[in-house]
């Protein structure tokens, strides 16, 4: 039998988060989708992947042991690709515990079936549609409602989840290990919650408090001078937190990425920046996203109301207390920008200047808000991003450039600027 994760219509909501990514490429927690998934089944079975065709091949450059859109089974058990896995999801995998021609749905999201792939429209051997219609699937299949599972079904459920999440990824970790280069200066308060890997290094005068909470830092992660570090903290390698930063609870460092100033109940993907001064908090920031310094966001409106989003020009309630800035890959802002609660920032949109940015910037745009945006011309977008790629010594390659470009040309067909 094999078993496909795949992306389904609703994977739409999550723009622009997952414009360069699989949906199960979203983190939540210190672990994406996927790193949860493979966790869970620990290698049970194999796990293959469905995903949108422009994706495809630079997603393939990365993880060249994945199986990509293809169907070879003659029998498939699919999985959908926004499940949060845990071990009650884990164990109906493990057990393909479905009969063939029946689906577990919770609500309107289909999470597994187990079919024969030749009577199904969208799951053709040769070609698998960008999205599968589960809609169309559910109404050939024996369904059988279920609940108590998490699923990614709006944009802000990263955020929303992200603490309970990082709670069960922390448990993952081989806390009271301390095996990095720890000055004799830091402050280490209750290692027995606390993993610093072989290779990480804690300078001078910081302070990892895991009273309330583990701490974890991987292999190359860098804990600069007087950072402060507390309450479930988790520093992929490479990772650097800088001096004097105060990185406060619930925060996810991604590999190479930069935190400084206060941060909190936030995740920073790979390969971002935000060294300088200035505060983060329920915030997502995606891959080669730069913050200027000072920037600022808010993540509490006044009243202490539910935080709306404008999302397509329409407004949205959460149902959150907090949640502040969530930033689509290769966006920036300028120095001492601020971002107003449950602000969307697009793909590869340049804000500066004073004010407060609209509260949705498009993506591949760029301007302010007293002057108004713009669209970005697609050749300066890439040739920004390659510059970026460069500084962390990795190289845009020619797959990158064709997604990129791709989502530059669809989203900007699509977008009415302000």
């Amino acid at each position: 039998m094999q078993y496909l994760v795949f992306e389904d219509e609703k994977v739409s909501r999550m723009k622009p988060l997952v414009n360069l990514k699989p949906v199960y490429g979203l983190y939540t927690g210190f672990r994406s989708l996927a790193d949860k998934l493979e966790d869970a089944t620990a290698g049970a079975v194999r796990l293959t992947w469905h995903l949108r065709a422009y994706l495809t091949a630079f997603y393939g450059e990365q993880h060249p042991e994945r199986i990509l859109n293809r169907i070879d089974g003659e029998e498939l058990f699919l999985i959908n690709g926004r499940l949060v896995c845990d071990e009650a999801a884990a164990e109906i995998i493990i057990d393909a515990a479905l009969d063939p021609g029946c689906a577990l749905m919770q609500g309107d999201n289909l999470l597994f079936a187990r079919l024969h792939p030749t009577r199904f429209p969208g799951l053709c051997r040769d070609q698998l549609t960008d999205l599968l219609d589960t809609d169309l699937l559910a109404e050939c299949l024996s369904v059988q409602q279920v609940e108590g599972f998490r699923v990614v079904d709006n944009l802000w459920d990263v955020i929303a989840f992200h603490a309970d999440e990082m709670v069960q990824d922390g448990r993952t970790l081989e806390t009271g290990v301390l095996a990095g280069d720890i000055h004799p200066s830091a402050v280490i308060v209750n290692r027995s919650n606390i993993y610093v890997a072989p290779g990480a290094v804690v300078k001078a005068g910081a302070v990892l408090d895991a009273d309330d909470g583990f701490i974890g830092i991987g292999s190359g992660a860098v804990v600069e001078s007087h950072a402060l570090l507390m309450n479930n903290v988790f520093l992929a390698p490479w990772a650097k937190v800088k001096a004097a930063a105060r990185v406060y609870s619930n925060v996810f460092v991604g590999t190479a990425s930069k935190v400084g100033g206060e941060v909190e109940d936030s995740l920073v993907e790979p390969f971002a920046n935000k060294q300088h001064d200035g505060f983060l908090g329920h915030s997502y920031i995606s891959s080669w996203c730069n913050l200027g310094a000072g920037t600022n966001t808010s993540d509490l409106k006044n009243n202490y109301s539910s935080v709306k989003l404008l999302m397509e020009g329409r407004e949205v309630s959460t149902g959150l207390q907090f949640l502040g800035l969530l930033m689509g890959d290769h966006a920036k802002c300028s120095i001492n920008s601020m971002f107003n609660t449950g602000t969307i920032v697009g793909t590869a949109a340049n804000v500066f200047g004073g004010g407060f940015p609209p509260k949705e910037v498009y993506p591949f745009t760029w301007g302010s808000a007293a002057g108004g945006f713009e669209p970005y011309m697609i050749d300066k977008a890439v040739e920004t991003a390659r510059k970026v790629m460069e500084r962390r010594q990795v190289v845009m390659s020619s797959a990158y450039e064709e997604m990129f470009r791709f989502i530059a040309g669809s989203e900007q067909g699509r977008k009415i600027f302000l």
